[in-house]
C-alpha cells in the first residue's frame, strides 16, 4: 500500500508521499556513455570510448550521444507486475520501446540556475527554497518546480519529458528486476530514501539501473510526460505503453469511484482531474515503494519539495 499526504501552505503544495509496490531481477547490460566535458552543475557521466565504422566496413557513422545522457535501447520489456503492488501496476505486459538518451542523473539546482539565467525558466518555488535551504545544493538535485516547469527546462537543453513506459525500462532492463540495482532490497548505498533531505545526485554508484543511470529510486520523484491513467495497462496501447486520453482516464478514475475501489491507487483520493505520472520516489519515501513497478500521481501544478525532473531525447533510428 502506498500512503500520501497533501499539504498546502499558501499556493505551495507540500506533498509528502509514501508507497509500497511490486516486482523484478540483475542485468549485465554495460551502459553507453556520452563523451562529454562535465560542467560544475550538471555532472557529467564517465566516458566511454566509441569505435568509429571504417569506410570500407560501414558507410554510417553511429550518433554522438548527448552530454549527461546515456542510451536506453530498442526492444521489448515487461512492464507492470501481476502479483504484489496496487492494482494500477496490472497486469504484467511486453511493452516495446524505439532507442531513446535519458539523462544519466536527475536535474541539478545548478543545472537549473542556468537555464533561470538564460530567461527560459522560473526559478524552483521560492517557498522550497527558503523552508528547506539544505536542499539548494549545486549538485543536489532540483526540486519545487511545476510540470510545465518540467518540460520546459527539457525543451530548451532541446530534449523532452520521459515517458512512464521508458522510465520503467530504464530503471527495469529486461531482466524482470524489483529495484534498478536488481532484487536485493533498498540500503543506504544504493539509494536516498527514509530520510530528511536529498542529497547530490550520482552519489550512490550501487544503486545505479541496468543502463547507467543514477538515482533511479529515491533522492526525488521525476515528473512524465504522460497523464497518469489507472486503467494504462489495460488500454490497446499498452504495448507501445500508450495511456488513454484525458476523457477516457476521467472516465476510469469515476468508475473506480463508483465501485469503491480506493485502494486500486493506494490509499491517496482518486484523483478529480488528468493528473500527471510521477516515477522513482523520494527521499522521504518508505524503502519498500522503491520499487521500479510503482505508479504515483500528482497534479501538474504542484510545486513541491520532493518532485523534481530528468529529461529524455529520442534516438536516431539505426539505418
Amino acid at each position: 500500500m502506498k500512503t500520501r499526504v497533501a499539504r498546502l501552505a499558501g499556493s505551495v503544495a507540500f506533498a509528502f508521499l509514501a508507497c509500497a509496490r511490486s516486482e523484478a531481477a540483475p542485468s549485465t547490460s554495460a551502459p553507453v556513455v556520452a563523451t562529454a566535458s562535465a560542467t560544475a552543475s550538471e555532472p557529467a557521466s564517465t566516458s566511454a570510448s566509441t569505435t568509429t565504422p571504417s569506410a570500407s566496413t560501414s558507410t554510417s557513422v553511429p550518433a554522438p550521444l548527448p552530454p549527461h545522457m546515456l542510451l536506453v535501447p530498442a526492444g521489448s520489456f515487461t512492464m507492470g507486475t501481476d502479483t504484489g503492488g496496487e492494482g494500477d501496476e496490472h497486469p504484467a505486459h511486453t511493452v516495446t520501446l524505439a532507442a531513446f538518451w535519458l539523462d544519466k542523473t536527475e536535474v541539478t539546482n545548478g543545472a537549473w540556475d542556468e537555464c533561470v539565467a538564460a530567461g527560459a525558466c522560473r526559478p524552483k518555488s521560492a517557498s522550497v527554497r527558503a523552508e528547506h535551504p539544505d536542499f539548494n545544493g549545486p549538485n543536489q538535485p532540483v526540486s519545487g518546480v511545476s510540470w510545465d516547469d518540467a518540460r520546459g527546462y527539457c525543451a530548451w537543453r532541446g530534449r523532452r519529458l520521459p515517458r512512464e513506459a521508458e522510465f520503467e525500462k530504464a530503471a527495469r532492463g529486461t531482466d524482470d528486476r524489483r529495484y534498478a540495482w536488481g532484487n536485493d532490497p533498498p540500503t543506504r548505498d544504493r539509494a536516498v530514501f527514509s530520510a530528511g533531505r536529498t542529497e547530490d545526485v550520482g552519489t550512490h554508484p550501487s544503486g545505479r539501473g541496468p543502463y547507467g543511470h543514477d538515482d533511479l529510486a529515491g533522492n526525488v520523484w521525476e515528473w512524465m510526460e504522460d497523464e497518469y491513467d489507472p486503467y494504462a495497462y489495460r488500454r490497446s496501447g499498452a504495448p507501445e505503453g500508450v495511456p488513454g486520453a484525458c476523457a477516457e482516464i476521467m472516465a476510469a478514475q469515476d468508475e473506480l469511484r463508483r465501485d469503491y475501489e480506493q485502494g486500486f491507487t493506494g490509499t491517496n483520493p482518486i484523483p478529480t482531474e488528468c493528473e500527471h505520472a510521477i516515477r522513482g520516489g523520494a527521499y522521504n519515501y518508505d524503502p519498500h515503494g522503491l520499487r521500479v513497478t510503482n505508479r504515483v500521481h500528482h497534479p501538474g501544478k504542484y510545486r513541491i519539495p520532493m518532485l523534481g525532473v530528468r529529461c529524455a531525447k529520442d534516438a536516431p533510428r539505426s539505418p
